[in-house]
């Protein structure tokens, strides 16, 4: 490695694990701010359920296409450059929020957010491990569910409490995304670099012939669980102020917060378990929490939409990762960036296609109708995993 690469027990190196954790935590609050506000922005604009979702989907559409092009190229051009990168995009991002006085805006801005959150995701975990080997999966594993949670408690806090409810949140992250610029020249690079950094931005899309059927299997339970999360994060608080009557931001933000502390938990509570018994818990735990959001639903009583949401949210977080453990493995390591970059195409149109055909089809059948359909779909597809992998997972060869 490198001489000017900081050694892991260095302090220079504890000081960049903090900061690579810290600003990645605030990358995916950000992502998450505009959610309590997405009711406001209906009303503000006068914007349907569709175009609600299409704006929460094209912020997922773009960080795919930043992650499938440039999420491997600080392994080339260094760990700065692309965190600077991924920082000013943060920052203009936030700025066209606050600037918004339109559906087409609102747009604008999670694409240019979607893009900054796809170069920093990767950016920022490679870096955690570059300095911390040993906490670095852990931290990796709650860093996105961390902010989710704080991003959406916070920003329905705001709306609800503070003033300028569209521009307050936003200037909060503003100020402290420019803090990161700031502190970025401060910090120590932990990447040498390499040449091939044009080559290395070709998508590379695969999945190997032995990885195949057991993907297969565990499509439907991680295409489950991302639709949930595309729910949550697009349509939930509109649904809480429609079905309870309670039309505050910091309620319907606290149930989609709720999900992501849940989320965050289950990285704890499962950890001792094998991926094969943590995927099987978590599917369970996912059924029954659509389900009794679901009974929420229908009876109007917030209390069970919170206890749903925090039972389906220990499954919402222990899926992806461990799909991806059982998975991986399968595959020899040349493959794995293929298979990878397939599993993150598979994941990420499941959190914004059925997000935004909820958003179609809520002005037809209502939302809450739209909302018992969407959550039966994800208790089949869950359903439909655990009976296809009862047996592959014993033989898979993380068992």
């Amino acid at each position: 490695m490198n001489s000017i690469l900081p050694s892991a027990a260095s302090p220079s190196a504890f000081r960049m694990t903090v900061y690579s954790f810290v600003l990645a935590v605030l990358i995916s609050a950000c992502s998450s701010a505009p959610t309590p506000l997405y009711h406001l922005y209906q009303e503000l604009f006068h914007l349907s359920p569709g175009m609600i979702t299409l704006i929460f989907g094209s912020y997922a559409f773009a960080l795919l296409a930043a992650l499938l092009t440039l999420g491997g190229l600080s392994d080339y051009v260094g760990r700065r450059p692309m965190i600077l990168v991924a920082l000013v995009f943060n920052a203009a991002a936030l700025a066209i929020f606050m600037l918004a006085e339109s559906g087409a805006m609102l747009i604008a801005g999670r694409i240019v957010q979607g893009f900054a959150t796809g170069v920093a995701f990767p950016t920022f975990g490679a870096t955690i491990l570059d300095t911390d080997k040993r906490h670095g999966p852990i931290l990796n594993s709650i860093t996105a569910f961390l902010g989710l949670m704080i991003g959406t408690l916070a920003g329905g806090t705001l709306v609800a409490f503070a003033p300028a409810p569209t521009q307050f949140v936003y200037a909060i992250l503003l100020v402290v995304t420019l803090a990161g610029l700031v502190m970025l020249a401060f910090m120590p690079e932990t990447a040498a670099g390499r040449p091939g950094a044009l080559a290395a931005m070709r998508p590379r899309i695969s999945v190997p012939r032995r990885a195949r059927g057991l993907l297969l299997k565990v499509t439907p339970v991680n295409v489950a669980g991302w639709s949930l999360g595309g729910f949550y994060l697009s349509l939930m608080p509109t649904l809480v102020a429609v079905v309870t009557g309670i039309t505050s931001p910091f309620v319907g933000g606290s149930v989609v917060a709720t999900l992501m502390l849940s989320a965050t938990a289950s990285v704890f509570v499962f950890r001792s378990l094998t991926p094969q018994r943590v995927l099987f818990t978590g599917t369970t735990g996912l059924m029954i929490g659509v389900a009794i959001t679901l009974v929420g639903v229908e009876e109007k009583m917030v209390g069970l939409l919170f206890l749903g949401t925090a039972t389906a949210g220990l499954g919402f977080g222990s899926i992806f990762s461990n799909i991806l453990k059982i998975v991986l493995p399968l595959a020899e390591g040349y493959e794995r960036a293929g298979l990878f970059s397939a599993f993150l195409v598979e994941s990420y149109l499941a959190f914004a296609v059925p997000a935004i055909i909820a958003g179609l089809a809520a002005p037809v059948l209502g939302l809450s109708l739209t909302a018992y359909v969407y959550g039966v779909v994800i208790i089949l597809l869950a359903a439909i995993s655990i009976a296809a992998t009862r047996t592959s997972l014993m033989e898979s060869p993380a068992a």
